[in-house]
């Protein structure tokens, strides 16, 4: 009979918040009264009644300038111009693709906007459209960018940088878009051997680090052979470690994606996900963050 661990109750450690010191955030519930004061504008997730501006979701209070805004907690993705993505192909129409990409509505990724195999600035013939299927089909997972978004809040896509494209061998991790955060680049080739999408949709992508990138593809051949055990170890404790990260409710990006992955190492991979495991690796990777801002 297999044996099976357990664990004796604990008083578990306070953790303190993840912002920075002197960076609390003002957090608001749907009808708190955010201010009274007359001079501040109106922005997403506020409504004025008798002169107040009251919060009409649950989230953190966010100013710039006069505008005072709410970003909910907990949302679906919104997409802005220049944001990377991580998504799914859903559907294949016309000269186009849906693309699943955890909004409300799914994104589009035209035929015009894509670099096809041979890296061709062309205009798209009616070959091309027929070949739609060979470049990208239902269930296809593809790294872009957001090159406009539509009234509706749909957002358009698209690959027109050898960076993007189809993806092949790795991971995809799906946390809560408010998580990531916003830096220059979300392209990380990580240290330890692999690299990450950090997706602004909240869909990270982890896959070992290519050798050499095959520019004449276009972005749309993916490397199927099979990935060695080093680097699948190597990608299961960084799933592990953004899992363990998610779950405290610390910010995602590359520093403490890499302190997490460090403060992990004296432990198997399976034992990261275990409630006391994961405070402990948090805990130490806060601390080296905080004292990386002191």
């Amino acid at each position: 009979m297999a044996a099976v661990p357990m664990r004796l109750p604990k008083v578990r450690k306070a953790v303190g918040p993840s912002v920075p010191r002197g960076g609390e955030k003002h957090l608001v519930v749907p009808g708190d009264t955010i201010t009274a004061d007359t001079g501040y504008m109106r922005g997403h997730g506020t409504y004025v009644a008798d002169e107040k501006l009251i919060a009409s979701v649950a989230g953190a209070v966010e100013r710039v300038n006069k505008l005072l805004c709410v970003t909910p907690l907990r949302s679906r993705y919104n997409g802005e111009v220049g944001d990377i993505v991580v998504g799914r192909i859903t559907e294949v129409q016309q000269k186009r693709w849906k693309v699943e990409t955890n909004s409300r509505l799914d994104s589009v990724l035209l035929l015009s906007s894509m670099n096809l195999p041979g890296g061709e600035l062309r205009r798209r013939s009616a070959e091309d459209e027929l070949a739609m299927r060979d470049y990208l089909q239902e269930g296809d997972l593809i790294s872009a960018e957001v090159q406009s978004v539509f009234s509706d809040g749909a957002a358009s896509l698209h690959t027109r940088s050898l960076k993007y494209g189809k993806l092949g061998q790795g991971v995809l991790v799906q946390v809560s878009p408010s998580l990531v955060k916003r830096q220059k680049t979300h392209f990380h080739d990580l240290p330890c051997g692999a690299s990450v999408i950090l997706g602004n949709n909240g869909y990270i992508w982890i896959y070992p680090t290519p050798e050499q990138k095959d520019e004449e593809a276009g972005g749309f051949t993916t490397n199927l052979e099979p990935v060695p055990l080093s680097d699948r170890e190597v990608i299961s404790r960084l799933r592990n470690c953004i899992v363990a990260l998610v779950t405290q409710k610390l910010m995602l990006f590359d520093t403490s994606i890499l302190y997490c992955y460090e403060a992990s190492l004296p432990h198997q991979i399976k034992d990261i996900l275990k409630p006391e495991v994961m405070e402990e690796i948090v805990l130490e990777t806060r601390q080296k963050l905080l004292n990386l801002e002191g």
